[in-house]
C-alpha cells in the first residue's frame, strides 16, 4: 500500500505495510511446506502393482492395492513395480504403434536378428519375449539394470540354441521345440540371478535369410515346396487307387464264390433230381422209359424244321415228292 507524500509531492510505501510481507511470505512457505508433507504422506497402488516401501534406502514393507500412509520426503519411498503386468521385449524389430494396422519402426537391428545357424547359413531371426515379476523385491534390489539383463539373457539362449539347428529347422520344423527350448533356458539362467521374474513366452517372429541370399534362398523354398506337394499328390493318388483296386478284387472274389455256390447248388440239384427220376424208372421201367421219351421228343421236335411223315407200306415215294423245292420252316 502507498501513501501521498506532500513534502515530495509522489506516492510513498507504507511502512508498516512494509514490514507485514516477510511475515506473510514465511506464512505461504510454512502452509505450502505442510500441504507438501501431508501430500507426500499417502500413496495408492494400483490393481495390478505391489507398493515396494523403502525407509532411509533400505527394503522395509509390501503394500498391496489401495490407498496407503509412509513417512514424508527421503524418511521413505515406493516403488511400484507391475506384478500383473505382462511385459514384452521385442527382439529384431520395433513396434511403434499397435493396432488393427500395427506399425514397425523402419530401423534395422540387424545387430539383433542376424545369426549364423549350425550348417553355416546366415539367418534374420525376430521374436519376442514375454515375463512376468513373480518376485518384486527381488526383481528390484538384486540386478541392477533388469530389462536389459532380460534382452542380454534372452539374446545369449537365442544364438546359442539357433547355432545348433540348420536353417531349414529354424525356418520350419523346430520353431515351436525353438520355442519352448529357449524359455526353458532363458527361466533357468534368470533363477541363477535371483531375478524373480517368470518367463511367460519366448516366440519366434519372422526368420528370414539376408537380404544378399533371399532369391537363392527362396528358389530353394519353392523347390522343397513343390517336391513336398508332388508327393502328397502322389500319396493322394495312391490311397485313392488302392482302395478302389481292392475294392475290385473283392467284388471279383466275391462273384467267384457266388458263382461257385451257384454251380455247385444247380450240380446237387441236378443229382437230386436225376436220383429221384432213377427210383421211379426203377419202380416202373416201362411207363417211365416212355414218359421220358416223350418229354424229350417234345422238346427236340421243335427244333428239327422239317418233317416227312410216310406210310411204311410205301417203296417208292421219293422221287414223286419234290423234296429240294420245299421251303423250309418246320413245314408238316
Amino acid at each position: 500500500m502507498k501513501l501521498w507524500d506532500e513534502n515530495e509531492s509522489k506516492w510513498q510505501p507504507d511502512a508498516k505495510q512494509l514490514k507485514k510481507i516477510p511475515k506473510l511470505l514465511f506464512g505461504l512457505i510454512i502452509f505450502f511446506f505442510i500441504l507438501i508433507t501431508i501430500l507426500s504422506m499417502f500413496y495408492t497402488v494400483s490393481q495390478d502393482e505391489l507398493g515396494v516401501i523403502l525407509r532411509f534406502g533400505k527394503f522395509n514393507r509390501i503394500s498391496q492395492p489401495g490407498l496407503h500412509f509412509k513417512f514424508p520426503f527421503f524418511i521413505e519411498k515406493v516403488q511400484k513395480p507391475p506384478i500383473q503386468r505382462i511385459i514384452k521385449e521385442e527382439f529384431g524389430f520395433r513396434t511403434e504403434k499397435a493396432g488393427i494396422r500395427t506399425t514397425y519402426s523402419p530401423k534395422s537391428f540387424e545387430e539383433e536378428g542376424l545369426m549364423l545357424c549350425g550348417d553355416l547359413n546366415s539367418a534374420m531371426v525376430e521374436w519376442i519375449v514375454q515375463f512376468k515379476i513373480k518376485d518384486p523385491v527381488a526383481y528390484l534390489f538384486n540386478v541392477r539394470n533388469q530389462k536389459q539383463t532380460i534382452r542380454d539373457v534372452s539374446e545369449a539362449v537365442l544364438r546359442n540354441i539357433v547355432g545348433d539347428s540348420s536353417v531349414d529347422e529354424v525356418l520350419t520344423i523346430r520353431r515351436i521345440e525353438i520355442n519352448k527350448e529357449a524359455e526353458d533356458m532363458m527361466q533357468k539362467m534368470l533363477d541363477t540371478y535371483n531375478l524373480g521374474v517368470k518367463i511367460v513366452t519366448v516366440k519366434l517372429q519372422e526368420v528370414n535369410p539376408p537380404e544378399e541370399v533371399k532369391p537363392a534362398f527362396n528358389e530353394v523354398n519353392e523347390a522343397k515346396q513343390d517336391k513336398e506337394r508332388f508327393v502328397n499328390e502322389a500319396w493322394q493318388e495312391y490311397n485313392k487307387e488302392v482302395p478302389k483296386a481292392a475294392g475290385e478284387a473283392k467284388k471279383i472274389i466275391e462273384m467267384a464264390e457266388a458263382y461257385a455256390i451257384n454251380r455247385v447248388n444247380t450240380a446237387k440239384g441236378e443229382a437230386t433230381r436225376f436220383q429221384l427220376i432213377w427210383e421211379e424208372y426203377n419202380k416202373s421201367k416201362d411207363v417211365t422209359r416212355r414218359r421220358i421219351y416223350i418229354e424229350t421228343m417234345k422238346e427236340i421236335l421243335p427244333l428239327v424244321g422239317k418233317k416227312f411223315i410216310i406210310d411204311e407200306s410205301q417203296t417208292n415215294v421219293l422221287p414223286l415228292l419234290p423234296l429240294n423245292q420245299l421251303p423250309t420252316g418246320g413245314e408238316k
